[in-house]
C-alpha cells in the first residue's frame, strides 16, 4: 500500500492559499539532478528512486506537490535529501503530521 505525503512551502499559508515552492520549469530541473523526472517532458509526474512525485497540471508557480512512497526502503533517503536542498516541508496526508528529519548520533 502507497503512503501518501504533501510537499510544501515551508512558510505559513496566506489568505491566497499555500505560498508556492518555485517556477516549475526550476523545480523539475532541480529535481533532475536528484534523478527524478517525468518519463517524457511535459508530464506532471516525476519519477524517482523509491519516489512519484505528481504536480497540478499547468500550475506555475508550483504550489504543492503530492509525494507518494514507491519503495519504502530507499523512499526516505531522497524525501531527507529533497527536504534539506528545498527547504520543503513534507505533510503526512494521513496524520496530517509535518515530517521532521532526526539527525543520527556519531
Amino acid at each position: 500500500m502507497s503512503h501518501h505525503f504533501a510537499i510544501l512551502s515551508p512558510e505559513p499559508p496566506s489568505e491566497k492559499g499555500p505560498c508556492p515552492l518555485g517556477d516549475r520549469a526550476e523545480i523539475i530541473g532541480s529535481l533532475g539532478t536528484m534523478n527524478t523526472l517525468p518519463q517524457s517532458p511535459g508530464e506532471n509526474i516525476l519519477w524517482g528512486p523509491g519516489v512519484k512525485l505528481e504536480m497540478v497540471d499547468g500550475e506555475d508557480p508550483i504550489k504543492q506537490i503530492l509525494l507518494t512512497i514507491t519503495e519504502e526502503e530507499i523512499a526516505w533517503l531522497v524525501i531527507a535529501r529533497m527536504m534539506q536542498a528545498f527547504g520543503w516541508r513534507v505533510v503526512d496526508l494521513e496524520t496530517g503530521e509535518a515530517v521532521e528529519l532526526v539527525e543520527e548520533e556519531e
